[in-house]
């Protein structure tokens, strides 16, 4: 099922002890707000409202560089504003599910998300909830009761509406009133909220021994695949050739439908395997007239924006030309520079190497030109 969603990164986080507002600070080497952003897309979002301070808006595209279908907008002065703030931004109808979920909890995943989606079909209102294990007391320094604990659960998020149910309750919610939820909002306007289990590894990040747990837990919450891609072109008629986006004058040219730049055809296969996207043909056919000498580059682009759409990033590249003619070590360094370019990587995390076949096969007597890929990617689970 499609959906929208906000999340709330507005406010400083002050529990969480000195340094930057929570959202902005690092786990397991980025963002916090970046991890719930990636795994919201990696569970299928079709546009993400994140909502930060105003000052905070040129932050937001620095944390989430590389990641499509989000925008940054300003948030109130209270939790229930920003997340109005939120709503307002989002381009889908009325009846769209939109989850509202909180930055400072990293680990929500695709299956979070389905229970909330599911329980929607029943209730104009979704929740994660977990039991409450503890002994409840109330008192202020000494115990004035025991409160039973019976019925009683912790909410956690994301949580799940329509969007246009949201917004009308939103509206009738009293002014002067702050909501702990977006759930009591929408009970205060008679709604009802399916309660979904929720999962401890949805925690919220709100105390300093609380991002120490969280450092230890990040590693287990992605995963590194690995794709390989090979392609082959034969020589024809030209004086010039493509190669990992990088143009050789030459005595012949590569026969192909597009610019025929076999590097960078095997770099889009090894990309597309590492997410099981199947292969270039399935997302550029041949047959189609629009990609006749097109440049390959825009093929390279398009696996790597599916890549960001999954939440995913690329850790580094390695491809390896075969061929006695051109030469390319005198073309290396521009073309790794190339490749870290349309990758977003730096440099170092990108290789081209180049073989010969010792005068065996096709390459050896010159007649095309071979390209292989190595690419690993890092994935929410």
């Amino acid at each position: 099922m499609s959906f929208s969603a906000v999340i709330v990164a507005a406010g400083e986080g002050l529990r969480a002890g000195p340094g930057e507002p929570k959202a902005w600070r690092n786990l397991g080497g980025r963002p916090i707000l970046r991890w719930s952003v990636e795994g919201l897309l990696a569970a299928g979002a079709r546009e993400v409202v994140v909502v930060v301070a105003s000052d905070r808006l040129g932050h937001a595209d620095d944390a989430l560089a590389g990641l499509a279908n989000w925008t940054a907008v300003a948030g109130g002065r209270t939790r229930a504003e920003s997340v109005q703030a939120g709503l307002a931004a989002l381009s889908a109808g009325a009846t769209q599910p939109v989850l509202i979920h909180d930055a400072a909890r990293p680990f929500v995943t695709r299956t979070h998300v389905e229970r909330l989606l599911a329980a929607l079909d029943v209730a104009d209102g979704a929740i994660p909830t977990l039991p409450v294990p503890d002994t409840l007391k109330r008192g202020d320094g000494i115990v004035d009761e025991t409160v039973p604990r019976d019925g009683l659960w912790r909410a956690q998020t994301p949580q799940a509406f329509r969007l246009g149910k949201l917004k009308t309750a939103y509206g009738r919610w009293p002014a002067g009133e702050e909501p702990t939820d977006d759930a009591s909002v929408m009970e205060r306007a008679g709604g009802s909220v399916a309660m979904v289990p929720g999962d401890p590894l949805l925690m919220k990040l709100t105390y300093p021994e609380d991002f120490v747990l969280a450092e230890q837990l990040c590693g287990a919450r992605r995963i590194v695949r690995t794709g390989f891609g090979v392609d082959a072109h034969r020589f024809g008629p030209g004086d010039v050739v493509w190669l990992c986006g990088i143009r050789i004058q030459h005595d012949l040219g590569l026969i192909g439908h597009s610019d025929a730049d076999c590097g960078l055809h095997a770099l889009t296969d090894a990309v597309l395997g590492a997410i099981a996207e199947a292969d270039i043909g399935e997302h550029f056919p041949p047959s189609d007239p629009r990609w006749k000498g097109a440049s390959s580059d825009r093929f390279l682009s398009h696996a790597v924006g599916l890549v960001a759409a999954r939440g995913g990033q690329i850790l580094n590249a390695d491809v390896t030309l075969i061929c006695e003619r051109p030469k390319i070590r005198p073309h290396r360094d521009a073309m790794r520079a190339r490749l870290a370019e349309l990758l977003g990587l730096p440099v170092d995390r990108v290789s081209v190497k180049a073989t010969t076949t010792e005068g065996m096969g096709f390459t050896g007597r010159e007649e095309g030109l071979m390209a292989q890929a190595v690419v690993t990617v890092e994935t929410p689970l």
